[in-house]
């Protein structure tokens, strides 16, 4: 690979696009430097593993990010389908019954557990009657989680740092919610810099419109990975 070629896993770039077609332009442009992409409802809907497919066919690994959530059943069924499929990582919410029915379902794929939403914020999280903090719930849900059997969690990078304290080095742990400084407010309320949720513990950081909506994807892709260095 050239010198000026940087490739690193740290980094998973989400396909939030509406086609397969749209979907596989978009990681060749950014196979330079990106060897990781997630895989999200969306996208799902209109492909299905085909696309996931044909991501592995190309030697990338595939993040499915469908966040489970149903009685232990369907999900042992639901992730069972994974079988025959390179998924890389899996996400499933991080309810206990959920999370031990993927992991007796997940084969080779490892299976992260969905703390809270990034999206969600203090007032939303009042709503739910939960009286503790953003930061008690992600950490319980981390707990209760891996004790079920997950390989590690998703949490937003305001709370990477407290779960690598509390978890060590083990799990493995994917922020989403990765805004570099430059980029525009959106729906994502509890959000950081690539390089403060890399300097927190993260192992993976999700990135999906900074990338995918930039004028040049790939230039702003090399630029993320210049920032974590």
């Amino acid at each position: 690979m050239p010198q000026s070629v940087i490739r690193d896993e740290r980094l998973i770039v989400a396909l939030d696009v509406p086609t397969a077609a749209a979907a596989l332009e978009l990681a060749d442009r950014l196979a330079p430097h990106v060897g990781f992409f997630k895989v999200g409802l969306q996208l799902f809907l209109e492909a299905g593993f085909a696309v996931c497919d044909a991501l592995c066919a190309r030697g990338h690994k595939v993040m499915l990010d469908l966040k489970f959530h149903d009685i232990p059943q369907t999900v042992f069924l639901a992730v069972s389908q994974l079988a025959g499929h390179d998924i890389a990582l899996a996400t499933v919410h991080g309810y206990p019954q959920v999370v031990e029915a993927a992991a007796k379902a997940k084969g080779n794929t490892r299976i992260l557990a969905v703390t809270v939403l990034t999206s969600l914020g203090s007032d939303e999280l009042q709503q739910t009657g939960f009286a503790g903090s953003l930061a008690d719930l992600v950490r319980l849900r981390a707990v209760t989680s891996l004790a079920a059997g997950a390989d590690g969690v998703v949490c937003s990078p305001l709370e990477t740092a407290l779960l690598r304290r509390n978890l060590g080095m083990k799990p493995v742990i994917a922020t989403p919610g990765i805004r570099p400084l430059d980029s525009v407010r959106d729906d994502q309320t509890r959000t950081a810099t690539p390089k403060a949720a890399v300097a927190a513990g993260a192992d993976h950081i999700i990135v999906g419109r900074p990338i995918t909506k930039a004028p040049d994807p790939a230039a702003a892709a090399r630029d993320i990975l210049l920032e974590i260095g």
